[in-house]
Parts: structure tokens; C-alpha cells; sequence
């Protein structure tokens, strides 16, 4: 009988303790093909996501999968992470956490699909994002 990770245990146990205290649970992430976030921004083949409940939807911490919606520049996304990609898992408001040993996987730090490639290549652009703006009307 294999004996199974305590890794998302401790994930959902730190989860809770940040929720309890009042804090803001970060979670840092090493992207592969295996992990569905917003390419834009990855950063050196991480990202770090708030997981609080007021910054995600319908969040599920499984022991080999955790998903949520979450919006990203104003668009929901669907966000999909293998909890053996997770690095840390930490108060943002006191850095109080975890971290777990991540080990490179077989298709470690390979884009998902071409357009992910495409966009992750990509320079920024030279023009901010314009920001959509309400009008006041009387």
C-alpha cells in the first residue's frame, strides 16, 4: 500500500489557518505544461496567486489537484495546479507559511499549447493597458 503525500493536507490545513486569523493565503507555483494560469504572468517559470476567498470562486484543494476561477485583468479564468507544483503557501500580511521541495517534472517549464509558447515569448508591450473608465452622469 502507497502511502500518500501529506502535502495537500498541510495545504488545506495552512489554507484554513490563513482564513481563521484573517489572512490573505498566497500560494507560489512553479508552472509546467500540467499548469493552467495566466501565461502573462509567469515570472522566471513562477507565479504566486492569492487564494483567499474574496480573490477566487469555487476553489477545490484536492490531494492532486487544485482549481479555482479567478480574475485576471477584469476576465475570470479557470486556474488548474498540480499540488505537487506548489512551492509555498504563506500569510501575505506576515510571510508566515510553508514552503515544499518542488522537483523538476519530465515536461518541466513546457507551455501547454503554442499560443501559451507564443505569449510567453513575447515582449511586453510598449503601451500600458488602457484601463476601461466609468462617466458620471446626471
Amino acid at each position: 500500500m502507497s502511502t500518500v503525500s501529506t502535502k495537500p493536507y498541510l495545504l488545506r490545513a495552512l489554507h484554513e489557518w490563513c482564513a481563521d486569523q484573517g489572512f490573505t493565503p498566497y500560494i507560489a507555483v512553479r508552472v509546467d505544461a500540467n499548469t493552467v494560469v495566466p501565461r502573462q504572468f509567469v515570472r522566471d517559470g513562477q507565479i504566486v496567486l492569492n487564494i483567499g476567498a474574496e480573490a477566487v470562486h469555487n476553489l477545490h484543494m484536492g490531494n492532486d489537484l487544485i482549481t479555482f476561477q479567478a480574475r485576471f485583468g477584469g476576465v475570470s479564468q479557470g486556474i488548474s495546479i498540480p499540488v505537487e507544483n506548489v512551492a509555498a503557501i504563506y500569510a501575505r500580511e506576515n510571510g508566515q507559511g510553508m514552503a515544499f521541495e518542488v522537483t523538476e517534472s519530465v515536461q518541466g517549464g513546457m507551455p501547454a499549447t503554442e499560443e501559451a509558447a507564443q505569449a510567453q515569448t513575447e515582449p511586453p508591450p510598449d503601451e500600458p493597458p488602457t484601463r476601461p473608465h466609468l462617466t458620471r452622469i446626471k
